[in-house]
């Protein structure tokens, strides 16, 4: 009889938990919202003053089960400006190469119906003169420069405004701005710090530059803020992250043909024929993006509008997590902390609906295919992916990296998108 009262009394504690949960995400997300004026024109119902959708709030109030049974989720960061930055900062370099004449040329295509010809090529891949209008997200060379001065400028701000209160928007000296992660636990910034890295290795170029910082209230980037320090209750020499702050940015909406109703997308005659160029353009991302999360085992995006199906038939009529779309179209992946490391220890329970998204795509970009194919047959993942990260970070050390399990669970899961290649070539190179 205690046996039971006792779980009961720790049922009711739980529950009571999730409530108080439930609500504080609930008015923090809206306060949120409100003060970085989010809801622009077009931005979805979810930003124009209707209730949060339940789908959200009962998805992340699964926060509040012990950590041993439940699925971490991560906290939308909010959107920044590609184009807005300050002169000190440099140039902006999200367009090819900075150049103008193309880029408008590729404005107006982009916006027309499609005319030069098929958008796929070789029956599974997106076709070269599609690749050629989308241009680069946020180059390396403009990342390599961001991070450079990231780590040098001195933080002279620190306030609420990226997610959870645990973590902060950072403000330079030069006034440009920085979302800083204070991780709940290690995973948090580890997953998304190498989840930024394997983007970089697979040459996908649409998440914003990240860099990593050890917080100390004597050094001089953060001497400044040692008072806002001591008020959040961080731990002095704790390893946060820092992304480049971007505004300006509106939600996506999941596209038709990767919503439940639909059959998925497919290189199949007619119907990618009648998209609009900027529609194909948006449909090459998402193919991207979906490999990508497989690949990191992020739940925390499509997955979830998946897993939330069961008791909200509209929700991919809503926005997406951490996904965010420039004015012009190009989506922006953000807050990848479920990625890698918090996914794989939970993979279990999510592994049913990474499959099924993986497996409503067989249409591909081929230069990231390319990079697939070769880290299979290569079979060094791991031995690249370190040697990047460390190279690049030289706080990689103090964070650390993926443990020798979920090394292997990474080249097993790249080996997965590989025959799946081979089964959609199989299935439609006679088309």
């Amino acid at each position: 009889m205690r046996a039971v009262s006792a779980n009961l009394f720790a049922l009711l504690f739980l529950c009571a938990l999730a409530s108080v949960f439930y609500v504080w995400s609930s008015l923090e997300n809206r306060l949120e919202r409100h003060k970085r004026g989010f809801s622009a024109p077009g931005a979805g119902s979810f930003h124009q003053g209707l209730p949060a959708d339940l789908s959200a709030k009962t998805f992340r109030a699964l926060l509040t089960v012990p950590a041993a049974q439940r699925p971490h989720l991560g906290d939308r960061l909010e959107a920044r400006n590609l184009t807005d930055q300050t002169a000190s900062a440099g140039n902006r370099d999200y367009h090819v190469n900075g150049d103008v004449n193309g880029d408008n040329k590729r404005s107006a295509l982009r916006e027309g119906p499609v005319k030069l010809g098929s958008p796929v090529e070789d029956g599974i891949f997106w076709s070269e003169w599609l690749e050629d209008l989308l241009p680069v997200g946020f180059s390396e060379e403009y990342a390599l420069s961001w991070r450079e001065r990231a780590r040098a400028y001195r933080i002279v701000k620190l306030e609420p405004g990226c997610g959870r209160i645990s973590n902060q928007l950072a403000t330079f000296a030069d006034g440009t701005k920085a979302c800083v992660r204070y991780g709940i636990n290690a995973d948090q910034v580890q997953g998304e710090t190498l989840t930024y890295y394997l983007a970089s290795l697979l040459g996908i170029t649409n998440l914003p530059p990240l860099v990593l910082s050890q917080v100390n209230s004597d050094s001089e980037q953060w001497a400044a803020v040692r008072a806002r320090i001591g008020g959040l209750l961080w731990s002095d020499r704790a390893v946060v992250s820092l992304t480049e702050w971007v505004s300006n940015l509106t939600g996506v909406v999941t596209p038709a043909p990767l919503r439940q109703e639909s059959s998925g997308l497919h290189p199949v005659p007619g119907e990618l024929q009648n998209k609009t160029t900027a529609e194909l353009l948006e449909l090459m991302q998402w193919s991207d993006l979906i490999i990508f999360d497989y690949l990191t085992a992020n739940f925390d995006r499509l997955v979830s509008n998946l897993f939330s199906l069961q008791w909200d038939s509209r929700v991919m009529e809503r926005d997406t997590n951490n996904l965010l779309k420039t004015p012009r179209g190009d989506l922006v992946f953000i807050d990848n902390e479920a990625g890698l490391v918090h996914g794989f220890r939970v993979l279990n329970m999510w592994e049913k609906y990474h499959s099924t998204v993986l497996s409503s795509v067989c249409v591909f970009r081929k230069r990231t295919m390319q990079r697939v194919a070769e880290l299979h047959r290569r079979r060094d993942a791991r031995k690249r992916l370190r040697e990047l990260y460390r190279d690049s970070e030289p706080l990689s050390q103090e964070l650390g990296f993926l443990s020798d399990e979920h090394a292997g669970v990474l080249q097993d899961r790249i080996d997965r998108i590989y025959k799946h290649i081979l089964h959609c070539k199989a299935k439609y190179s006679q088309l």
